[in-house]
């Protein structure tokens, strides 16, 4: 038993050093399941005979799922408390990512819909957590976290290719990511945060509904779904559409292994350089102008500049979808509403995300070429510029005295 002195405070909360290992725990299993799929896409097609169609589908059900399942967070959260709900969704993190090992496209199906239930509930919980828990650098520690879930999209797609040749094949690659989360749900378990009191039930003003009533938590929302379908496209599509381009497989996987390991340097960075402004505009601007820029070099510019653009590209989307959960907790004044939002924007954004992947899919079915994917990749970066300028201005949802949801 861990002695209370390290990990518990007076009220029953977990220590902040601990709380953060474990958010960091947490948040290393939460990118995995996604990235170390799209290196092995040529092994699985190979093996299993799936049409570019049903290859696409799996790429795209994953992030289906995170926005399906991410509004049950909260509902969750009420009936079993957010530390046994964060647990649940590791246990079927585990078991979806180990139903993918059995390999047939049924269970890769299966397997692939868990993984996205649980990644959905758990990345909507942390936010609302990190708000409860640390709320006077809740910005700064979701920089912590959001670095950890690009450590772990890094270890996910550099570690598929070789951990397929070292345990025998993809169906054990893909299980092998089973064990870190078992580690992550034995820790949570041993060492979460149990507040002996709960905060009071919520004004029946505040609940959902109210919160689908306000233009800024519709504009967080799209600005979450924006940079989220960016995202998911690179982490489904970067490696194909580089094979595209010309370069080699083992190279495309490298460039993208570089692009998503480069993330962890704006994850950290963004929540502190968002600080130096009166809001977050400036900084959501330049991480959304290093995207498109970084796009467009790996997709259209001079072949020796790609590593150029995948450092802008990968510094882009680090920043970008850290300052997109910090916005969770910088737009809501305490954590219950931090939790609502979360789930709206997560569970709206990942369902608007999804088709990202699914559209640049049909678009290579069809044979569009990389010109008019690259140009919409960059209307997407638009659109996310257009929603940041919105949700980046300096104002907070909040209940008022008698209990309406206002922004102030």
């Amino acid at each position: 038993m861990t002695t209370p002195s390290l990990n518990v405070r007076r009220d029953g909360v977990a220590h902040p050093i601990v709380f953060t290992a474990l958010m960091v725990l947490v948040g290393l299993n939460l990118r995995p399941a996604l990235s170390s799929l799209a290196p092995l896409l040529p092994r699985i097609e190979a093996d299993t005979g799936m049409p570019l169609l049903a290859i696409g589908a799996l790429t795209t059900l994953p992030v289906l799922c995170l926005g399906l399942f991410a509004p049950l967070a909260p509902w969750l959260s009420r009936r079993v408390g957010p530390e046994r709900t964060l647990s649940l969704a590791l246990l079927v993190l585990a078991l979806g990512l180990g139903l993918r090992g059995l390999a047939t496209p049924a269970w890769l199906f299966a397997g692939t819909l868990l993984v996205g239930a649980g990644i959905g509930v758990a990345g909507t919980l942390l936010p609302a957590l990190v708000k409860r828990e640390l709320p006077a650098s809740a910005d700064v520690m979701t920089g912590v976290y959001t670095m950890a879930l690009c450590l772990g999209g890094a270890l996910g797609a550099g570690l598929s290719i070789p951990l397929a040749g070292v345990l025998g094949g993809w169906p054990a690659a893909l299980t092998s990511w089973a064990a870190l989360a078992a580690l992550g749900l034995i820790a949570w378990q041993a060492l979460m945060p149990t507040p002996t009191q709960r905060p009071p039930a919520p004004p029946r003003s505040g609940n959902t509904r109210a919160l689908l009533t306000q233009p800024l938590a519709w504009q967080v929302t799209l600005y979450m779904g924006c940079q989220s379908s960016l995202a998911y496209i690179v982490f489904g599509w970067l490696p194909t559409l580089l094979v595209e381009r010309g370069y080699g497989e083992a190279e495309a996987g490298w460039l993208m292994g570089v692009s998503v390991m480069v993330q962890l340097v704006s994850a950290l960075a963004a929540p502190w350089l968002a600080r130096l402004g009166r809001d977050q505009r400036p900084a959501l601007i330049l991480v959304l102008g290093l995207i498109g820029a970084g796009f467009w070099v790996l997709l259209q510019g001079p072949a020796e500049w790609r590593w150029t653009g995948v450092v802008l590209l990968g510094l882009g989307q680090g920043g970008g979808f850290s300052l997109a959960l910090s916005l969770i907790v910088l737009r809501t004044a305490d954590a219950r509403l931090a939790g609502k939002l979360s789930g709206m924007a997560q569970g709206g954004g990942y369902a608007l995300a999804s088709l990202g992947p699914l559209g640049i899919g049909v678009m290579l079915d069809l044979g569009l070429g990389l010109t008019g994917i690259t140009l919409a990749l960059l209307a997407i970066v638009a659109a996310a510029m257009a929603f940041a300028l919105l949700a980046g201005r300096n104002r907070r949802l909040i209940n008022d005295q008698a209990g309406r949801l206002m922004v102030r």
